[in-house]
């Protein structure tokens, strides 16, 4: 039996799509985005002469661009995890790349494949839009990964501003131009509406929600608690520090820990399905003497069910609270 190389050109072809996606997307921006810039992007583009104010409101607006473009039908999946990867692509230039994907896709395996033009859009479809996501999504892990490690020294950078007599808008100031993106740009947007006249806590309880952190959501409730009622902030926020970097370090051991089990189900639960996708493009007549059997059809979608279990039921077990 001759093997084909079909199975290699849809994995090439799939690879193809994620390296146009990441190198346009540092074609367009490149530079200026870049996670190890000396300086982080709000610094930069005050630097370039632009008003305090101008920059404010771009940052904000490419912020909250992807979230008030939720009811876009093809775009509501990607618009959560494009918000926390603070994607810079437009939610138009996303749908745009995702179409144009799927055609260079299409192409792709028009030229190196023999199927059948329906199967080839629908794999073509799904190796364009599920490749946008898949960047989207490591990204924003990426991106929120960076910013749950360095906000301990952020808070104990605060800290120390504090006991050295600076009011704590002065201390986020500090912060912003002193740590590294990403977290230096989003405290930078605090400190710029704390000076127009936005109440620093609820700033940060709106960075919190934005981001779905919950380190986030102690620091915004401790500044909160601390506005109203009084107290010393600079030992509130330094026993913070401690609990943020505690449940840090946890977290990593956690993950860690259920590292092996996460992916033997996600093993577990794909193999049989790339086995099968993988026959059927080695030997298309494989199944030929069973598809037509009263069973076939029920057994596949208990055998689904079960890989949907299989999958949950993993989930369930290796999401640990902390």
């Amino acid at each position: 039996m001759s093997i084909s190389i079909e199975p290699i050109i849809y994995g090439l072809i799939f690879i193809g799509v994620l390296v146009l996606v990441e190198g346009l997307y540092l074609t367009v921006f490149g530079r200026s985005i870049s996670l190890n810039s000396r300086v982080n992007r709000r610094l930069e583009m005050l630097e370039q002469g632009n008003r305090r104010e101008e920059v404010m409101a771009t940052l904000r607006k490419e912020m909250r661009q992807h979230m008030n473009s939720r009811g876009i039908p093809l775009y509501a999946m990607l618009a959560d995890r494009a918000q926390k990867g603070a994607i810079a692509f437009s939610p138009l230039q996303l749908i745009m790349i995702m179409i144009g994907l799927s055609v260079i896709a299409f192409l792709g395996l028009t030229v190196g494949t023999e199927t059948s033009a329906p199967v080839r859009a629908l794999v073509a479809v799904g190796m364009g839009v599920g490749g946008v996501y898949m960047w989207v999504n490591h990204k924003a892990k990426k991106r929120l990964g960076m910013i749950e490690e360095q906000l301990p020294d952020a808070v104990e950078l605060m800290v120390r501003s504090l006991r050295v007599g600076h009011p704590f808008s002065s201390a986020i100031q500090i912060v912003a131009k002193e740590v590294p993106d990403p977290l230096a740009t989003e405290f930078g947007i605090i400190a710029d509406e704390s000076a127009y006249g936005r109440d620093i806590g609820d700033a940060l309880k709106d960075l919190a929600e934005r981001l779905d952190m919950q380190d986030l959501r102690f620091l915004a409730v401790a500044v909160t608690i601390q506005q109203q009622s009084g107290g010393n902030l600079a030992e509130i926020l330094a026993g913070l520090a401690r609990v943020i970097r505690a449940r840090f370090r946890l977290f990593r051991r956690v993950k860690a820990i259920t590292a092996e089990a996460q992916w033997s189900g996600k093993f577990l639960s794909g193999f049989p399905i790339f086995a099968l996708i993988a026959i059927n493009l080695l030997d298309p007549n494989y199944y030929d003497e069973v598809i037509d059997h009263p069973w076939f059809i029920p057994a596949c979608f208990v055998v689904g069910a079960f890989l949907i279990a299989n999958l949950l039921v993993m989930r369930m077990l290796v999401n640990i609270k902390v």
